[in-house]
């Protein structure tokens, strides 16, 4: 199976055959064999990309300065699912209980 790594820039053809420069997010799920991509956040099997040929590394960063670089590092935090999820908690009293004063 062919494999792509994070932040590497790819070619995504759809299924309507509209070709999209875009880059990967997260790397290639080997259980699934789906790539996470950038364009509409979408998981894609690998046979539909191929890698950019202006990539002259396996690593290439698709971007070429630091504010590109933080744009990136948004979009991974926005996209990246949380490993637990978070649950929101109140403490309320219940009516017909009464807090003593402590002494």
């Amino acid at each position: 199976m062919k494999t792509f790594n994070e932040h590497e820039s790819v070619i995504y053809t759809d299924a309507e055959g509209n070709v999209i420069d875009t880059f990967v997010i997260f790397d290639t799920d080997k259980t699934t064999g789906l790539t996470h991509v950038n364009h509409m956040n979408l998981r894609v099997p690998t046979d539909s990309l191929q890698l950019h040929p202006a990539s002259i590394a396996k690593w290439n960063l698709p971007m070429k300065d630091a504010f590109s670089f933080q744009i990136f590092k948004k979009l991974k935090e926005k996209y990246q699912e949380p490993a637990v999820p978070t649950v929101k908690r109140t403490l309320t009293a219940e009516p017909g209980y009464k807090l003593a004063k402590a002494s």
